[in-house]
């Protein structure tokens, strides 16, 4: 790392996917932070859920669950371990995790490794935790009221401001998150509107799911939301490779430029359902994790199953909680499937859950 002044966008990808970037560490994201996927295997059981609904609404047996910024595979493992629960029975899994690291050592083998998602699968895409590492610029309001890039110093973090923001991010701005006056932050969420609109595309059919810290249009922090994680605190953000670049994302902004036809596409009987933004406590809900207490005749009745359904209360209530996880976003999009067959690729390892298949 040298003492040169770059813009924000390009400072975080170097640190976090560069050859020694934050994310290409063998410990992986799990060493510093704790997302819904560590905090409980109920989150693998809702994804799971989810993937057998989705299944279900496409009328197939055979489905694809692709995990996007999979870390080392831990919701794709949960997910398989708890689908035989979920009324999957005789359905053909094919598990693909999307990560840019290498494959980690253990790793249940029906899971493929991408770098990229695969092209027309059908089924379920998650991206846990992803739109957030996808690195922006960031913009700030000068004392004439022009908004301008902020630069950044690699070795200690120390900013600057450089050249006026133009084109499609001052557009993005202007639609987006326009300054309310000098010293006002963004993060020029353009980049994260063209990563999960290019993730979309590659389902030919089926659901695509993101979750994430988020914000709205006139609910943005003036000051943006840039910061730093390291071994589970947070820190100062400095993008020289030794800990996490995050900053919430406009989830409204992505589910624009993912619907169909675009930010502008139309509205028709035809046409898809728009994207919908819920909270993680609503969204979770409607898979059956509630944090409901178990009742107290359960404790007569079957005293070890009222421990196990009051531990499972506990953590559904971490997942679902006000001020904290229960408020991330969960953007969900529908992809009509494609008037054409789907298309298989062969050699994807499939993972077959419950009873064989008659016929």
């Amino acid at each position: 790392m040298t003492d040169e002044w770059r813009g924000w966008r390009e400072a975080a990808e170097a640190a976090l996917y560069g050859d020694a970037g934050f994310y290409r560490s063998s410990e992986g994201p799990a060493g510093h932070f704790r997302t819904s996927v560590h905090a409980s295997p109920l989150f693998a059981t809702a994804v799971a859920r989810l993937l057998v609904r989705t299944a279900r609404e496409l009328d197939v047996d055979e489905v694809d669950l692709v995990d996007v910024g999979a870390g080392r595979g831990e919701l794709l493992t949960g997910v398989l371990a708890a689908l035989p629960a979920e009324g999957a029975d005789g359905l053909l899994v094919r598990a693909c995790a999307v990560e840019r690291a290498a494959r980690p050592d253990g790793l249940d083998p029906r899971i493929e490794w991408c770098a990229e998602p695969p092209q027309h699968t059908c089924g379920l895409l998650f991206a846990n935790e992803w739109l957030d590492n996808v690195p922006t610029e960031v913009a700030e309001t000068d004392a004439d009221g022009v908004d301008r890039y902020v630069l950044v110093r690699v070795s200690d973090g120390a900013e600057r401001l450089g050249e006026p923001v133009t084109g499609a991010d001052a557009r993005w701005l202007r639609r987006w998150w326009p300054s309310d006056g000098p010293g006002r932050r963004a993060e020029i969420g353009r980049p994260r509107d063209e990563a999960w609109a290019r993730a979309v595309s590659t389902l030919d059919g089926g659901l695509a799911v993101a979750v994430d810290y988020a914000h709205a249009y006139g609910e943005r922090p003036p000051f943006g939301t840039l910061t730093g994680f390291r071994s589970g605190r947070e820190v100062r953000p400095v993008p020289d490779g030794s800990c996490d670049l995050t900053s919430h994302v406009a989830l409204d902004s992505c589910a624009a430029a993912g619907a169909p036809g675009g930010p502008d596409g139309g509205t028709g009987p035809s046409t898809p359902p728009r994207p919908e933004v819920l909270t993680q406590r609503e969204a979770l809900r409607r898979l059956g994790i509630d944090g409901g207490r178990p009742p107290l005749s359960l404790a007569t009745t079957d005293p070890a199953g009222y421990v196990r359904a009051l531990a499972a209360a506990g953590e559904a209530a971490e997942l679902t909680a006000r001020g904290g996880l229960g408020d991330f976003g969960w953007l969900t999009q529908r992809v009509d499937r494609s008037d054409h067959a789907h298309r298989g690729r062969p050699g994807r390892r499939t993972a077959r859950t419950g009873r064989e298949p008659v016929g």
